[in-house]
């Protein structure tokens, strides 16, 4: 399946290199412009903004909540019908030490807030609240794919496997673009084997 897209496009293969190339154009444009640092870190409006300005080219859904329930495997991320209020608890949790920041992070990725492009948002997203609150930021490049991904998967019952990975690839070279961009050179690295199940309601 296709997702319906600002560009026309009907092949999922040329859509995700499209997806690919706009959100690192936007992606850059949102650090080197200092919107980025204007964002109140840890919030959904955060997050919202980031995730408009990457795919705001590209699709209409682009910062709105989801309208679908979606699984990947046999794990549902929230429901509709909870995930508003999931959305509100998360905004509330707090945010001063690494551990909770990476708790906050967890239960972001559960709720799973839009349609598409909840991984690449969401590490900008934790990024700009590590980089608030502690000065440090992670550096992908220094995280194993499948120890992660076996990580956030076992997350919302088991933290600290993702907690020990996340911690070890900290670094203080907050303002680097290189850094950075990283974490969204690994997006596709990290995303691409993920299906989603869809419910249109």
């Amino acid at each position: 399946m296709v997702l319906e897209n600002k560009l026309g496009l009907t092949n999922a293969a040329v859509l995700a290199r499209e997806e690919e190339r706009i959100s690192k154009k936007k992606a850059i444009e949102l650090f080197e412009s200092g919107t980025l640092d204007t964002l109140d870190a840890g919030k959904f409006s955060a997050l919202k903004a980031i995730h408009k300005y990457l795919f705001g080219e590209i699709y209409d859904f682009a910062g709105e909540v989801r309208t679908v329930n979606i699984a990947k495997g046999n794990f549902r991320f929230a429901p509709l019908m909870y995930l508003d209020a999931a959305i509100k608890n998360i905004d509330k949790m707090p945010q001063s030490t690494f551990d909770e920041i990476i708790e906050k992070y967890v239960e972001m990725n559960i709720a799973h807030p839009f349609r598409e492009g909840n991984g690449r948002s969401m590490r900008i997203w934790l990024d700009l609240i590590l980089k608030k609150e502690l000065h440090k930021v992670i550096d992908w490049s220094c995280v194993d794919k499948e120890d992660y991904l076996l990580a956030m998967e076992r997350s919302p019952i088991k933290d600290i496997e993702i907690k020990h990975i996340l911690k070890e690839a900290l670094t203080d070279d907050i303002d680097s673009r290189e850094v950075y961009m990283k974490g969204i050179d690994h997006s596709y690295y990290y995303e691409g084997y993920t299906t989603f199940k869809t419910e249109e309601l």
